[in-house]
């Protein structure tokens, strides 16, 4: 979305907006009466203000401009923030994070493979009464790699839990915040428009327009 360039301009996806709003203003009393006094048709003034756009919005530029900001930063907020892959790409802004996400999966599941190992070799060979000094060997290192599976495991656990906090406050928490300050950006715009654009502009050519209270003097 590109951004106006001149004061008065807007985005065509506002120009809904700008109708609204000078249908709203043109159906309001003030300007009802005014129409009934200078007898120009409905139609003809909304054309002319339509056809002057670029004067009226000029008065609420400012609020505009804002608000198209806020707007191509919510979008992009939208469209641009995604979770970092595990490999490829994402690689190159984080160094590393692809082996040290691979090791947090692996370790629980290699240590554990090796304590079953170990220790069903180790208690074997103890119940069968050979080689005890290599039995209480393997029993031992079988024992110590349960341990580190285990703490690698509740390790891997406390930091997808972590993860997942910081994606849910980063993502959709922040998502109704960025909305709500659109919105009111919006408002603002459209109340500059109605109250410093519309109005004037319609009040003024319909003053001009209605006939004088005062009958013209034709005396010399």
């Amino acid at each position: 979305m590109r951004r106006p360039s001149r004061s008065g301009d807007f985005e065509d996806e506002d120009r809904s907006d700008y109708t609204s709003a000078l249908d709203e203003v043109i159906n309001g009393p003030e300007i009802q009466q005014l129409l009934e006094r200078s007898g120009v048709p409905v139609g003809r003034l909304r054309t002319l203000a339509l056809e002057a756009a670029p004067r009226t919005a000029a008065a609420a530029d400012t609020e505009y401009r804002r608000y198209a900001v806020l707007r191509q930063e919510t979008l992009g907020a939208r469209h641009g923030v995604r979770a970092a892959p595990l490999s490829g790409p994402g690689d190159q802004e984080r160094p590393g994070a692809g082996v040290l996400a691979v090791l947090g999966v692996l370790t629980p599941v290699l240590a554990a493979v090796a304590a079953a190992t170990f220790l069903l070799l180790g208690y074997a060979l103890r119940f069968a009464e050979s080689l005890p000094a290599l039995s209480g060997t393997l029993v031992g290192v079988g024992w110590i790699s349960l341990s580190v599976a285990a703490a690698a495991s509740l390790i891997s656990i406390v930091a997808l839990y972590r993860t997942a906090a910081r994606q849910s406050a980063d993502g959709p928490s922040a998502a109704p915040l960025r909305a709500d300050t659109l919105d009111r950006a919006r408002e603002a715009w459209l109340d500059a428009l109605r109250d410093k654009g519309i109005r004037p502009f319609l009040v003024g050519e319909l003053t001009e327009a209605a006939p004088s209270p005062y009958l013209p003097d034709t005396r010399r």
